[in-house]
């Protein structure tokens, strides 16, 4: 029996790593970070919210999506014109998110980018993870860091 979900290092390699060198902002702490979001937020199985806004694999709220235009994106003009290319539109809508794999990676990066700290090390799993709940799920949302750091850690070993 073929277990249900993408396969992690496929994922890792194939859409996270990729995305991220065509726009410009990979490196290996950036790459784990963002497979063990996707881990943490959808199990890299759901592509809508069961309960919520959410969409895509990095579960990003459509509100999310477009301040990460209106207040950020669109002041860096060759940065957004990376994320149009990945979108394959000039004017991506939240619900990309759901039907465009690299371009929801490429939006959880520029969520992560906004963040006024640098990425932990690449091969920390705890400071990944605890990067995770304050900039990406915010303090008030219900990610554990302690408990998600094994999520993190697969991350790091895929």
């Amino acid at each position: 029996m073929i277990a249900p979900g993408l396969h992690i290092s496929q994922f890792k390699l194939l859409i996270i790593r990729t995305t991220l060198q065509e726009i410009g902002l990979a490196s290996d702490a950036a790459v784990n970070l963002l497979l063990g979001t996707a881990l943490v937020e959808s199990g890299i199985y759901f592509l809508r919210q069961l309960r919520g806004p959410a969409l895509g694999l990095w579960q990003m709220e459509p509100a999310t999506h477009d301040d990460c235009w209106h207040t950020f994106l669109n002041q860096k003009a060759d940065l957004a014109q990376a994320v149009r290319l990945i979108a394959g539109r000039e004017s991506p809508s939240a619900s990309l998110l759901i039907s465009n794999l690299s371009y929801a990676c490429a939006m959880a990066r520029i969520k992560y980018l906004r963040a006024p700290s640098p990425l932990p090390l690449a091969t920390d799993a705890t400071g990944l993870s605890a990067y995770h709940k304050q900039f990406y799920n915010t303090p008030l949302g219900a990610a554990d860091p302690a408990k998600n750091a094994a999520a993190f850690q697969q991350a790091i070993n895929a």
